[in-house]
């Protein structure tokens, strides 16, 4: 039986083409950080290696602390010194790259059907975002982020998908048992994986992604109707 759901954001809560939001992404935080007199090449490389560190984070620090020791390592520790200016730009320019996303609605309505059921719902977006930018991209999606019981952010994570200790350390920080949770996702790398910590899986076809062509017949999957026949019949 299904206890627990977690939910992907970016291409499952959130229709989105993810390349296209990446563009977007990079090129409002390079022009909200220009005043700074950052240069641009530079910033990027910079975010980059923080989050090839964060992708690759073996538990022993938080994906923060390893994207700033990444960050700083290309920049110069000063520039860690502009932190707050950062973590800024996701209430304010980051809103910018709704523009370039598409809407749900079916999202929505499916979080309060779940609700009402009683089911214990969290947010298992890839934890390369501070919380605010997390909670940003659900209220693009018409979602209270209020809703979830925890929101996997870079603050609070020390794993990062594809890796199935990210998904082990929600189930811990939740205590519910693996079994008895459902992974709902469009990656077939990302987040089908989360079978091998022994959680179902669902994979949400609307905007699939699977970069390495892998094999995915076998998993449950469909679009949001199937889905919800697919928990109804598991609850």
């Amino acid at each position: 039986m299904i206890k627990t759901i977690l939910f992907d954001i970016d291409g499952t809560l959130l229709p989105m083409d993810l390349n296209v939001f990446t563009k977007c992404y990079f090129k409002h935080l390079l022009a909200y950080v220009s005043p700074l007199g950052f240069d641009s090449a530079e910033v990027y490389k910079a975010v980059m290696y923080g989050v090839e560190l964060m992708m690759k984070n073996n538990g022993s620090a938080t994906n923060e602390e390893v994207f700033w020791q990444g960050f700083g390592t290309i920049l110069g520790q000063d520039a860690c010194n502009h932190k707050d200016l950062f973590d800024r730009y996701y209430s304010t320019d980051f809103n910018k790259a709704k523009d370039v996303c598409g809407f749900q609605p079916k999202a929505a309505e499916l979080i309060a059907k779940l609700k009402g059921k009683g089911i214990c719902l969290a947010v298992a977006s890839n934890p390369l975002f501070p919380l605010i930018g997390q909670k940003a991209r659900l209220e693009w999606a018409g979602i209270d982020p209020n809703d979830f019981a925890y929101i996997t952010a870079y603050e609070n994570c020390r794993y990062a998908k594809p890796n199935p200790r990210y998904f082990l350390e929600i189930l811990e920080y939740l205590g519910c048992k693996a079994e008895e949770t459902l992974m709902v996702g469009n990656d077939v790398s990302d987040d089908m994986v989360a079978k091998d910590a022994g959680l179902q899986v669902f994979l949400l076809t609307d905007c699939i992604i699977n970069s390495k062509n892998e094999e995915f017949s076998h998993f449950p999957q469909g679009n949001y109707d199937d889905l919800w026949e697919y928990i109804k019949n598991n609850v």
